[in-house]
């Protein structure tokens, strides 16, 4: 039997790069395997970026298309597992809307997985492209305390050789290996080990939540690959640009979050101590140093919104 892929993307005031993406699909079904469904859910976007979507199937006849539509913003991880609820497909590809597919997206990919030799691949990502076809350093390391510590002084832009930062920047992408994780942006799934792992943890309202995922994938004995030989078109920030203070805050949420799951408990303080007190200095002063008026407010607003959101901070919502 071929196999088949559900497909999903959450959408928050994407605009037109939801209906690209959703327009794009149909160039990817080429291959032997099937779409079951392709699920947008709508967060609760102001700006009917998913109006018109629910017509019911993707355009040129590429499939069925559902809508999804949130009173208000779950959050990525929340929206993601509503969206994989119920499939019966193979595979869940979770797909940003800032991304684009073409015939080189998915039914490489998937001839890949079918190989025997690829049994242990829980998780897959594509080379990521920009606009003029260049490939996006897109792959990361597993955070560890030190790791996370160093970005929150900017060690690793001023001395990553010795202090690698996040993303694999020293590898330029072109081979295909075995990665620590793949970005979320284009992450592609086993959906019977999506649904053993319990999907993505809805603590993390957005970031690091494709983190514990591939964290929690490989710890449960699979592998997590990037795939050189597939790519799909990336944007990059398509949605929150906008709201750059907020960005920051979801993202040194996160971390905190990501840091009281994973690291012990004196590890895990020092990282709130360090994210909470130095990135904020060191963020602020990047800023004023780059005459970016801009960027330091929304470093200010940021950091006062992690600080007022301490006191529940740590409460779970669900635990993956």
């Amino acid at each position: 039997m071929i196999p088949s892929v559900r497909i999903i993307t959450v959408n928050w005031n994407a605009g037109d790069l939801l209906r690209a993406c959703a327009a794009s699909v149909p160039s990817a079904l080429t291959g032997d395997f099937a779409l079951e469904v392709m699920v947008v859910v709508d967060n609760a976007s102001a700006d009917g970026s998913a109006d018109g979507l629910e017509a019911g199937a993707l355009v040129a006849g590429g499939g069925p298309l559902t809508v999804l539509r949130n009173p208000e913003n779950r959050g990525f991880a929340a929206a993601c597992n509503q969206g994989a609820a119920g499939s019966r497909a193979d595979w869940l590809l979770f797909l940003n809307p800032d991304t684009r597919l073409s015939d080189r997206s998915l039914a490489p990919a998937l001839a890949f997985l079918a190989e025997p030799a690829q049994a242990r691949i829980g998780i897959l990502g594509v080379r990521l492209v920009d606009e003029a076809g260049r490939t996006q350093q897109s792959c990361a390391r597993a955070p560890t305390p030190g790791r996370i510590l160093a970005q929150a002084v900017g060690l690793d832009r001023l001395a990553p050789g010795l202090f690698p930062p996040h993303f694999m920047t020293e590898w330029d992408h072109l081979n295909s290996r075995p990665v620590d994780q793949v970005m979320g942006a284009f992450l592609l799934i086993r959906r019977s080990l999506f649904e053993e792992l319990g999907g993505f943890d809805e603590r993390f309202f957005v970031y690091f939540d494709d983190v514990d995922l591939c964290l929690r994938a490989r710890r449960a004995g699979w592998e997590v690959v990037h795939f050189a030989g597939a790519e799909a078109f990336h944007k990059g920030c398509g949605t929150t640009d906008q709201v750059r203070d907020r960005r920051l805050f979801y993202a040194l949420r996160s971390r905190i979050q990501f840091a009281a799951k994973h690291f012990s408990a004196p590890a895990a303080s020092l990282v709130t101590a360090a994210t909470l007190t130095v990135e904020p200095l060191v963020r602020l002063a990047h800023a004023l140093a780059s005459r970016s008026p801009a960027d330091a407010r929304a470093v200010l607003r940021g950091s006062l919104l992690l600080w007022r959101s301490l006191p529940g901070l740590l409460t779970p919502r669900r635990t993956g």
